[in-house]
C-alpha cells in the first residue's frame, strides 16, 4: 500500500477538522519511514554494486557522526542573507573541507550587488565538468527567535537545516566517498555557494553571473536543494519568477457622474475588468500561474514597489483617479513567459471609457525548462537509487517547486537535477527540520551517480 492510501486509511475513523490537521504530519513521516526501511534493506540490494561504489558507500556510512557535527556548526552560526559577517562566518567554516579534498577556493566579494558575495571551490579533473549549486544564507536575520541547532532523535531543527546547509554537508561527504573510491579526478567539479539566495541581490545579472559563466562551461548541473521534502523525487523543471505591475488613471468626479461620457468608468472599474479579464482568458494554461499580490485604488494612492506596499485615501462618493496592482507571473518556459506577457499587455490596452492603463514586468528568476538532457540525468539518478536499494526517483511536479539557482544554469548545460540535498521540512518557518535518516540516502545517491557520470 502507498503512502497516499496509507494515510486515507488511517484518517477514516476521524472527524473532518482532525482529517485536516493530521493528514499532511501522517504522510510525511510514512515517506520517510519508507526512506528509512529502504536503508535498512540497501545492504542486500547493494551487492551489484562494484568495489569502488561500495568503498564510498562504506565511507558515508562510518562518517555520518561528523557530517551532522559539521551541520551542527553550520546551522548554529546566523547566515541570514543581510547578515554579511555571518554568510562569510559559514563560507570560511566550509573553506578547509573542500580544500581538504583538493578544491582550490575563493571569495566573491558581493559589494556591486549588495550582498555578502559567494564561495567557489574548483578541482579541475579529466572527465565531464559537473556544477554543483547551493547557498550560505537562511531566511532568518539575527533579530528572529530562531536561530539554534537542536536534536530529537531522527529530527534536527534549526535555521536552514534542511534549506540548505544540509545539502552542502550531503554533497562535502560525498565528494569525500569519490576520492575514496579513487574517482574524484574523473571530474572536474566546480562548486558555487551562494550568499544571496533568499533574497538576491541587484542588479540581478550582476549577482549571478558567476553562476551563468560556469554553466556555460559546465557539461552537468547539480541543485543541492531540499526540493519537496519527498525522498522518491527530484526536480528537472523548475518555473520561471517575474513580476508585474498594472497602473491605471481616470477622471475624478463626484460619484453621481460615474459612466457618463464625460467621467466613465473610473479607475477601480478598469482595474477590476483587467484582473478579471485575466482570470477568465490566461488561467487553466498547464505550468501558468499568475497572482495579484497587492490591489489599491481611490483619490489619493501612495505606492512603494520595494516591498511592496501601498496606502489609500478616498471618499465613497468620488470616482477613484487612480489605482494600481502588482503580482507575479510564474511559467515553464521563456516562450510561456512571453505568450503571456503578450496577452496580458492586449488585455490592458481594451480600455473602459474616461480611463487609461500600463503593465509593466520585471524578470526575475528563469525556467528550469523541461529537457531530454534532464530527464535522461534523472534516469541515472534513478537508477542509482534503485542499486543501492532506495528505490524509484520520479520528477517532482513543477507546480510544486518554485524558483531556484539551478534555473540560471539550466539552459546552458546539457544535464541539469536539483533537490539531491538533506530532506526535512517546514522551510522558511520557525518549524524548520531536516530528518536525519535521509542523509544516508542522498549522500549515497549523489555519490554513486558522480562515480557513474565520472565514466
Amino acid at each position: 500500500m502507498g503512502a497516499e492510501a496509507m494515510v486515507g486509511a488511517m484518517m477514516r475513523p476521524f472527524g473532518a477538522k482532525v482529517k485536516s490537521v493530521m493528514r499532511d504530519w501522517l504522510k510525511l513521516r510514512l515517506l520517510y519511514a519508507c526512506a528509512l526501511l529502504s536503508a535498512f534493506a540497501a545492504s542486500v540490494c547493494q551487492a551489484g554494486l562494484d568495489e569502488p561504489e561500495k568503498r564510498a558507500i562504506e565511507h558515508i556510512r562510518a562518517h555520518e557522526t561528523e557530517a551532522f557535527a559539521l551541520l551542527e556548526t553550520l546551522v548554529e552560526i546566523n547566515s541570514g542573507t543581510m547578515n554579511f559577517a555571518g554568510v562569510r562566518r559559514v563560507a570560511e567554516v566550509l573553506r578547509p573541507h573542500f580544500e581538504a579534498l583538493g578544491f582550490s577556493t575563493r571569495w566573491e566579494d558581493g559589494a556591486p550587488y549588495g550582498r555578502a558575495g559567494h564561495l567557489i571551490a574548483e578541482r579541475p579533473g579529466t572527465g565531464p565538468r559537473v556544477l554543483l549549486i547551493g547557498h550560505l544564507d537562511t531566511v532568518f536575520e539575527p533579530g528572529h527567535p530562531f536561530q539554534r541547532f537542536e536534536r530529537r532523535g531522527h529530527i534536527a531543527h534549526g535555521p536552514g537545516t534542511a534549506d540548505m546547509k544540509g545539502g552542502i554537508v550531503v554533497a562535502l561527504t560525498a565528494l569525500a566517498a569519490l576520492r575514496v573510491a579513487d574517482a574524484l579526478d574523473r571530474l572536474h567539479l566546480t562548486v558555487i555557494l551562494h550568499g544571496d539566495e533568499e533574497d538576491a541581490g541587484a542588479p540581478l545579472t550582476l549577482a549571478r553571473k558567476t553562476l551563468v559563466d560556469a554553466a556555460r562551461a559546465a557539461d552537468i548541473a547539480i541543485g543541492l536543494e531540499n526540493a519537496d521534502n519527498d525522498p522518491r523525487t527530484a526536480v528537472v523543471a523548475r518555473r520561471s519568477s517575474s513580476r508585474w505591475r498594472i497602473s491605471v488613471t481616470a477622471k475624478s468626479a463626484h460619484s453621481s457622474q460615474i459612466f457618463t461620457d464625460e467621467v466613465g468608468a473610473g479607475a477601480n472599474y478598469e482595474l477590476a475588468r483587467i484582473l478579471a479579464q485575466f482570470y477568465r482568458e490566461l488561467r487553466g494554461e498547464e505550468h501558468l500561474t499568475f497572482n495579484a499580490g497587492l490591489i489599491a485604488g481611490s483619490t489619493q494612492v501612495e505606492y512603494t514597489p520595494e516591498p511592496p506596499a501601498a496606502s489609500v485615501a478616498g471618499k465613497d462618493n468620488i470616482v477613484a483617479p487612480q489605482a494600481v496592482a502588482s503580482g507575479d507571473l510564474r511559467a515553464i518556459s521563456i516562450a510561456q513567459r512571453e505568450r503571456a506577457k503578450e496577452r496580458m499587455r492586449r488585455i490592458v490596452a481594451q480600455h473602459l471609457p474616461g480611463t487609461a492603463a500600463t503593465i509593466e514586468f520585471e524578470d526575475g528568476y528563469p525556467p528550469m525548462s523541461p529537457s531530454a538532457g534532464n530527464d535522461k540525468l534523472l534516469a541515472l539518478y534513478d537508477e542509482a537509487s534503485r542499486d543501492l536499494g532506495f528505490g524509484p526517483v520520479v520528477a517532482v511536479d513543477p507546480r510544486k517547486a518554485g524558483a531556484a539557482d539551478i534555473s540560471f544554469a539550466a539552459e546552458h548545460v546539457a544535464m541539469a537535477i536539483d533537490g539531491l540535498g538533506l530532506l526535512g521540512g517546514k522551510a522558511h518557518t520557525a518549524e524548520e527540520f531536516a530528518d536525519l535518516r535521509t542523509f544516508e540516502v542522498q549522500a549515497q545517491r549523489l555519490a554513486l551517480l558522480l562515480m557513474r557520470l565520472s565514466r
